[in-house]
């Protein structure tokens, strides 16, 4: 038994691709990693009825893409503690297909956003979001 009382937060986290084989990354405005690209995320609010609902939500405000939350495809989980310096968390992870030369605007905790092509993704990514990004578009 453990006797820490560490509270576990929830996020959800976007790959979103075009079939030109670009991904959508945002980057990062405040700690931690500041400056870094990431994938669209955030946390999960309460007035959202799941993570999937959550994904499509934080893809609005950090990137101005909209998707409908049941054309996401579940991509998996990441729970391994220390994969945030802020504490622990799990991310639920979504796969949205969305057309080439799809408007981007950058909002909310987003520095800027842009489209990258799969093979000149920028280094490092923020967090894990590279292990996640490989498993997300393997094959593609």
């Amino acid at each position: 038994m453990t006797d820490s009382t560490e509270e576990t937060r929830y996020t959800a986290d976007v790959v979103a691709v075009t079939p030109d084989r670009q991904v959508l990354l945002i980057e990062r405005d405040w700690p931690p990693y500041e400056g870094q690209w990431a994938l669209p995320g955030g946390h999960c609010d309460p007035t959202d009825a799941s993570s999937r609902e959550a994904a499509a939500r934080e893809l609005v405000e950090e990137t101005g893409v909209r998707v409908d939350p049941g054309q996401l495809h579940e991509v998996g989980r990441w729970d391994q503690p220390g994969r945030d310096p802020r504490g622990r968390y799990v991310t639920d992870v979504y796969l949205a297909e969305v057309p080439a030369g799809t408007a981007i605007v950058a909002g909310d905790d987003a520095r800027s956003a842009r489209w990258w092509p799969l093979d000149s993704l920028p280094e490092p990514l923020a967090f894990d979001h590279a292990d996640i990004l490989a498993k997300a578009t393997a094959g593609r």
